[in-house]
């Protein structure tokens, strides 16, 4: 009886550990603080963290970064890749804002060429920092101009999902062979009137107009099947079966595209595993959470989620964020950059199978 009790107090004493261990869910952590902008942002299974540095954050040198303590960070893979105004060219990067991993140990990078005027898509091998893949995009599926960013990438099938705002379409590519097909002209990927930005309290202006801006956060299911996205001035949630946007007509395409549910004012997006979705709010400086069943809650509110860029599941049920102060800047402003530093990089706890595509 007396071994019998002390093996009880021993479980107990393990079951306690293992609640306090684990965060409650909403919990948001500061990763890092940076004095450069983050674009995007993801994190490795084994905790490394990689950021894109923003194109409207003021010239730094760097394109593509790897956060190595909560104040320090370094050029990624090296200084070669990263470019400025007196070296771009077609072996650097140009304007890269997009980031993900795909489950054979490659970084993934959009590059959207604002100054080479071509849109490219960076492949990395994680482990050794070689570039694997460059894929440029053909001038008629991203034409000068265009804003290719938010991107879902799938291993298994081969190919990279994106989105592009300027004009607002959905970009499928191949990876072995670089073939692109593009979806526009449908009325679930452009901006929603009733859909106003207004972070801070105040209607938000973009290149001097109010900010109307269509399809940008897209994710991809657990099995590859089904892509979803919105408009950042968007209220709905929608989906597609993959296969389509691969070798669908138009029609086809159109035909099948389904509403999700609800979702705010968003610039990112990440699905987890049980079919969760997770969206950054830039009105009320959050994270909300879409569940199966089609219920929108919030998941947290932080002054300090001052636009929340993009999101990205990394480590458990850690959902890594890229906080940048975009509205502040010059294109948003039409003036000066009122961003004030420390921008950052933060994980908030989702208590849900967060997906981690690149460890499936």
């Amino acid at each position: 009886m007396s071994q019998t009790r002390t093996l009880l107090a021993t479980l107990l004493v393990s079951l306690s550990q293992l609640s306090m261990a684990a965060p409650s869910v909403g919990t948001l952590e500061e990763v890092a603080t940076l004095p450069i902008r983050p674009g995007n942002v993801t994190a490795t299974r084994d905790g490394r963290v990689f950021a894109t540095v923003h194109p409207l954050d003021k010239p730094a040198g760097l394109q593509l970064i790897e956060i190595t303590a909560p104040n320090r960070y370094h050029a990624w893979p090296d200084s070669s890749v990263q470019s400025e105004a007196g070296n771009k060219s077609e072996g650097r990067l140009d304007t890269p804002l997009g980031i993900a991993q795909d489950t054979r140990g490659r970084l993934w990078v959009t590059d959207m060429g604002l100054n080479l005027g071509k849109s490219r898509i960076w492949g990395f091998d994680i482990a050794s920092g070689q570039v694997r893949h460059t894929l440029e995009l053909p001038s008629d599926i991203a034409p000068k101009g265009a804003f290719v960013q938010d991107l879902a990438v799938d291993a298994e099938k081969g190919w990279i999902y994106l989105a592009d705002i300027a004009p607002p379409g959905l970009i499928a590519v191949e990876i072995a062979t670089g073939k692109a097909r593009r979806f526009e002209g449908h009325p679930a990927l452009e901006a929603e009137a009733q859909a106003e930005m207004k972070v801070d309290g105040q209607p938000t202006r973009f290149g001097g107009a109010p900010a109307r801006v269509g399809v940008n956060p897209i994710t991809l299911s657990r099995d590859g099947q089904t892509v979803y996205f919105g408009a950042m001035n968007g209220l709905h949630w929608y989906s597609v079966p993959s296969a389509l946007l691969r070798s669908g007509t138009h029609e086809e395409i159109a035909r099948a595209i389904r509403s999700v549910g609800a979702k705010p004012v968003s610039d990112g997006a990440a699905t987890d595993d049980a079919g969760h979705h997770f969206f950054t709010n830039l009105n009320e400086n959050g994270i909300d959470r879409l569940s199966p069943d089609g219920t929108l809650t919030p998941l947290v509110r932080d002054a300090r989620l001052h636009w929340p860029d993009n999101v990205q599941f990394g480590p458990d049920a850690w959902l890594y964020i890229a906080v940048n102060q975009l509205h502040l800047t010059p294109a948003f402003t039409g003036g000066d950059d009122l961003g004030k530093a420390p921008y950052r990089i933060m994980r908030v706890w989702t208590g849900t199978p967060g997906q981690m595509r690149q460890a499936r």
